[in-house]
């Protein structure tokens, strides 16, 4: 196998791809990217058996087509640190790639071609197209609210649901639910439900961007497959039931506020701060027309600050995570926010004023 290719036309599949691969791997060949030449094509793979992406770029010569594995952050790093516009020669002979730059030698060590495992095909139950712009918004709403490492492996991960005309995502870590939905013109038999994992989601977030450029699905009954540009996208899907979310969203609550996001967010930082380290609770005191935000931790700190809100209810005080609160103020897409509560008891429901595509459910804490 043997190449040229200049830095930056291999610098950004090559980016891309490195995230799928992990640093920590049983298999020494996984730590690796795939590098395949076909005609001027050059394919990079990685994958960690859960993930798998595919990038597509094209060699400004080929002398040899062939195919080799070498270690992903090392040529990354490589990449990285040449001088713009480079120039770059791969060689591959005897197990070792040898790439040449300038003045600039570097001999890597690399695996078979033959030993990188692919995710095998499977079944196509459905194929649709989604703009890029549309599901990168469902995801870029929700993912925040994925579970981390739960034993409930269900919740490590993004519910991506589709309907007659609606795709919806939804993910919860069992204290908060984020939803968002959008309107779609999607044909199904049956609605689709699919678990993505965690790493699936951030990664395909990643390729995306807001454009309207159409990404192809392709749902299989193990993995979903996304196509869009130079890159194929592959992830195996969690096998489990995704709790019933509906049940879980609070409906009748009477009591609504009105605030400012981003002045309301700045005012939770703050508070924050001086928030037990271990809970990060906040107490809301809500009367007319202000909302009062107080927090206090073990050392006997204390911070209270005041804001004005729209709201004409009888007064209440509850609980909450400090995290959960900011974490919506960070994507909700208004300049307001509304909050929908029953008792000091009950969950509170964070959207845009008047509705909108998403919704976020955060249970109260006990403070």
């Amino acid at each position: 196998m043997k190449f040229s290719i200049s830095r930056e036309a291999l610098l950004r599949p090559l980016t891309l791809v490195a995230g799928v691969v992990e640093r920590r791997q049983t298999l020494p060949v996984l730590s690796n990217v795939l590098i395949e030449i076909e005609g001027d094509q050059v394919a990079l793979t990685g994958s960690d058996l859960e993930v798998e992406l595919i990038g597509r770029t094209v060699a400004s010569a080929v002398e040899q087509p062939g195919a080799i594995t070498v270690p992903a952050r090392k040529l990354m790093d490589i990449c990285k640190s040449l001088p713009e516009q480079a120039e770059l020669q791969l060689t591959a002979e005897d197990g070792r790639v040898l790439l040449v730059s300038g003045r600039s030698r570097f001999t890597l060590a690399g695996l078979p071609a033959a030993e990188f495992p692919g995710i095998e095909d499977t079944d196509a139950r459905q194929e649709l197209s989604v703009p890029r712009g549309t599901l990168k918004r469902l995801m870029d709403a929700t993912a925040f609210a994925m579970a981390q490492q739960d034993v409930r492996y269900y919740l490590n991960g993004m519910l991506l649901e589709i309907q007659q005309g609606l795709l919806r995502a939804v993910a919860t870590d069992g204290h908060r639910l984020a939803m968002c939905s959008r309107e779609l013109e999607v044909n199904v038999d049956e609605a689709q439900k699919l678990i993505v994992p965690r790493k699936g989601v951030l990664e395909l977030s990643r390729l995306l961007d807001d454009s309207d450029e159409p990404v192809s699905l392709t749902l299989g009954p193990t993995h979903v497959r996304a196509h869009t540009g130079d890159f194929t996208f592959t992830s195996k899907l969690i096998d489990g039931k995704f709790p019933d979310y509906e049940r879980v969203i609070p409906r009748g609550g009477d009591k609504v506020m009105l605030a400012e996001r981003a002045e309301l967010r700045q005012v939770l930082s703050r508070t924050a701060i001086l928030s037990n380290e271990k809970y990060r609770g906040v107490r809301l005191y809500l009367e007319a027309d202000n909302l009062k935000v107080m927090a206090n931790n073990p050392e006997q700190e204390e911070a209270e600050e005041s804001i004005a809100v729209e709201y004409d209810g009888q007064a209440m005080e509850m609980g909450f995570n400090v995290g959960y609160l900011i974490d919506v103020m960070s994507v909700l897409g208004e300049d307001r926010v509304q909050m929908t509560l029953a008792d000091p008891n009950s969950s509170a429901l964070l959207e845009e004023p008047g509705g909108g595509d998403t919704l976020y459910v955060i249970m109260p804490m006990r403070l």
